[in-house]
């Protein structure tokens, strides 16, 4: 039996909803996106582009699209898939945590996920290991209304 020290998006899903007050997720993923892009601190990494493969998760609170059967009512992956292409050209950060950072803040912002888990990895930096990388969980904060008599609400 072999065992992959690899971070996996594939753990234990429970931990998307780990408060006690979440309500379920819906999840929607992405694995091996391979993108090419500038990225890295080395000067041998600063003049070309050099593979990045991304896997990413997205949580929903049970996303409409069960019921209505219509892409509009949930997180769009291929529109993800086109997001990151347009990232990979234009993110201008060196480091891995910091493409990590941008991937979630645009599937909490943008497409609106309650939850999100990216990985970001290159393939092959070193001889002797098949990949190095990042692995960051992020939620949205809590939204707060206040009704205008002195309650407050948390969406």
């Amino acid at each position: 039996m072999t065992t992959s020290l690899r971070p996996s998006l594939a753990g234990p899903w429970d931990d998307a909803s780990a408060s006690a007050d979440a309500l379920p997720l819906d999840l929607i993923f992405i694995d091996g996106f391979l993108g090419h892009t500038v990225i890295g601190i080395h000067e041998t990494e600063l003049h070309r582009p050099q593979p990045v493969v991304i896997d990413l998760c997205a949580g929903v609170p049970r996303a409409r699209a069960c019921d209505t059967d219509q892409i509009g009512d949930t997180i769009d992956y291929g529109e993800v898939r086109l997001r990151l292409q347009r990232l990979m050209a234009e993110h201008g950060v060196q480091l891995l945590e910091a493409l990590a950072e941008q991937i979630a803040h645009i599937l909490l912002i943008e497409f609106r996920a309650h939850w999100v888990r990216v990985r970001v990895a290159k393939p092959r930096k070193f001889d002797d290991v098949q990949s190095v990388g990042v692995l960051i969980e992020r939620r949205r904060a809590p939204v707060v209304e206040t009704s205008g008599r002195g309650a407050e609400i948390v969406q």
